[in-house]
């Protein structure tokens, strides 16, 4: 009886790690767009800002987001920002949802984006981090990485 319980046992180990593997490979990686920039106030050293990123759910079913990790950087690879969200978000399948990150700077990141700005009217930007969601298939913690040019003047992001 003890036999047969080891085996039932390993079996279903083995089941649900084929399982896990296969959700895993079934799995897209959501895509991360920024989309908009707000400044929401300024200081003596810095501010604060509010970056709009578009999460874009690739998979045929619901994930649920449960944290987002992210680090900012502009221009010549200045980091502007890092940090994490650990608000809930849903993105339904085939379907994009806007996650608003709180951004806190100094006068030193953003003066090398300023100069940038002033120059060409806009500014290049890399946005890398991770997403842990829950999905139908399991929970996974997926990186990202989106690169792409913000225009100042009209407010919009080109990847």
């Amino acid at each position: 009886m003890r036999r047969l319980m080891l085996g039932a046992a390993t079996a279903a180990i083995a089941v649900v790690a084929g399982c896990s593997a296969l959700g895993k490979q079934a799995f897209q990686q959501p895509i991360v767009h920024l989309q908009d920039v707000r400044v929401n106030g300024v200081g003596l050293t810095g501010g604060n800002l509010d970056v709009k990123l578009s999460v874009f759910n690739p998979n045929g079913y619901r994930m649920d987001a449960t944290r987002m990790t992210y680090a900012v950087s502009i221009g010549d690879n200045v980091n502007l920002a890092a940090g994490a969200v650990d608000s809930r978000f849903t993105v339904n399948s085939n379907d994009s949802s806007m996650v608003t990150v709180p951004v806190s700077f100094t006068y030193s990141g953003v003066g090398a984006a300023g100069r940038q700005l002033l120059n060409t009217g806009g500014v290049n930007y890399h946005v890398t981090g991770d997403v842990t969601v829950g999905t139908v298939v399991g929970n996974f913690t997926v990186p990202y990485s989106a690169t792409g040019r913000f225009n100042a003047l009209t407010g919009t992001s080109r990847q």
